[in-house]
């Protein structure tokens, strides 16, 4: 159970004392009314009072005070602005490889991988490798053969993560489009499934005129463009008539 520390009565008389300092920081315009006394241990205090500087509404001044047990002799501590509850203050600090989205690298930018990214993997990890070093000489061989030369790739935490990221997404099952079509993609003539351990759950989109031409879809998205989607007789537009051919001859209309 906390126990309440009642404020030091010297300290928190010492009103004057906290006004007097902070006004040796701030002009006294900026300066407003006292707002309350906050009690930090037995023998320190916090006088707090309003800021009226028009760029920082909701903030206030902290002046911090202390004494010795055995003196009545107040110290200032510390003068500080500090934003209330209502106060406009910036957002926290993000990193910005967390805050980079598809789309917002220009041509020339580049974005480096760590090299401890979870996400990836040592191409000559991929499956068991042999004790033996002339058959681990020989796996490395079959794997920079398999994998085109390249040094890392996905592991299962990133494949796990890209699936997640796309089944969640605008080509996922929830997306409105989805939600609204006809049809699911696995049965669409339009649907270029995916190989290996991805394909059982996705596919690329090769419908020029669908919305997702070109982006990994699930197989239970969909949208209005399907292979077999077919229109109702009320949705099929309004046959345009033949054209009227006039057989009459100005010339002959005048007799």
């Amino acid at each position: 159970m906390n126990t309440v520390v009642e404020p030091d009565p010297v300290l928190a008389a010492a009103v004057g004392v906290a006004r007097a300092a902070l006004l040796e920081e701030a002009p006294a315009g900026q300066v407003g009314e006292h707002l309350s006394v906050q009690v930090e241990d037995e023998h320190t205090a916090s006088h707090l009072f309003g800021c009226a500087h028009p760029g920082y509404v909701g903030w206030y001044w902290s002046v911090t005070v202390s004494r010795a047990p055995d003196s009545e002799r107040v110290t200032i501590d510390e003068v500080v602005l500090l934003p209330g509850e209502q106060a406009i203050v910036a957002p926290g600090w993000v990193p910005y490889k967390e805050r980079l989205q598809p789309g917002d690298l220009s041509p020339g930018d580049l974005l480096p991988v760590e090299d401890e990214d979870p996400r990836l993997v040592p191409t000559y990890l991929v499956g068991e490798e042999p004790e033996d070093p002339d058959a681990r000489g020989q796996v490395r061989a079959v794997v920079q053969e398999l994998y085109a030369g390249r040094v890392r790739t996905l592991s299962v935490e990133g494949r796990d993560m890209a699936a997640q990221r796309w089944h969640d997404g605008e080509g996922g099952p929830d997306a409105p489009l989805a939600k609204s079509a006809p049809q699911h993609c696995d049965s669409c003539g339009f649907l270029v499934r995916l190989a290996g351990p991805l394909s059982e759950m996705f596919g690329v989109c090769a419908n020029g005129n669908a919305n997702d031409d070109g982006r990994v879809v699930t197989y239970d998205h969909g949208c209005g463009a399907h292979s077999e989607v077919k229109l109702a007789r009320k949705q099929q537009p309004v046959p345009v008539p033949e054209h009227a051919h006039d057989t009459l001859d100005p010339e002959l209309e005048r007799f």
